[in-house]
Formats: C-alpha cells, structure tokens, sequence
C-alpha cells in the first residue's frame, strides 16, 4: 500500500525558512510525480509545486513568487521542498501528493493520486 509521510512543519517568524520533506513507500509504479498542496485555515486546497521523478521537471504555482525550492532524492525516494522568506499567508497544512496513470485497456487511462496525512506550518511573530 502506498505511504507518504510529511515531516518538518513549525513554527516560524516572518522571513524565516522551513525545510519539509516526504518519505515515500510501498509501490513499483514505472514512473510517477509528487506534489505539495497546502490549506490554509478556512480555505480550499491550493496547488503550490510538482516535480516529475524520472524526468525531473518541475512547476511551480503562481503564489509562490520564486520563495519555493522543490527537489527529490531518487535513492531515498524522497521529495523536500524549501520553503524561504515565509509569510503570515503561508500558514496552512502541507500535503503530499503521488499522482501515477494506470492503464485499464488499450485506449484509456486512469489518474490514480495517493495523500500524505500532512505537516502544519505556522508563520507567526
């Protein structure tokens, strides 16, 4: 069964940098991308950075103003993203997100995604 486990959220002040990561286990998909989306308190989810893990590409959403660094270690199976000059807004629930297409016949395919449980980030002074 696949497991994704978030780690590295706190507290930290205004302009302050966080450092999360997420462990990922128990699947051999042939290839794959991991995600990060946040909720803030009392908003929807809002997609913040994605990585492909065979390929490496990588995007990023519009609010993030070039503050996020998204990265993976391929032997640890392992995704990190650094977070810098943190702001008030920034505070929010960080999720973890595999997302693999699975072939069911010869002429479709399904999006699978599997959640992390999350890490909370709190930006506060």
């Amino acid at each position: 069964e696949v497991q994704l486990v978030e780690s590295g959220g706190g507290l930290v002040q205004p302009g302050g940098s966080l450092r999360l990561s997420c462990a990922a286990s128990g699947f051999t998909f042939d290839d794959y991308s991991m995600s990060w989306v946040r909720q803030a308190p009392g908003k929807g989810l809002e997609w913040v950075s994605a990585i492909s893990w065979n390929g490496g590409r990588i995007y990023y959403g519009e609010s993030i103003e070039g503050r996020f660094t998204i990265s993976r270690d391929i032997a640890k199976n392992t995704v990190y993203l650094q977070m810098n000059s943190l702001k008030p807004e920034d505070t929010a629930v960080y999720y973890c997100k595999l997302s693999t297409l699975s072939r069911t016949s010869y002429y479709f395919q399904r999006l699978m995604e599997y959640w992390g449980k999350g890490t909370l980030v709190t930006v506060s002074s």
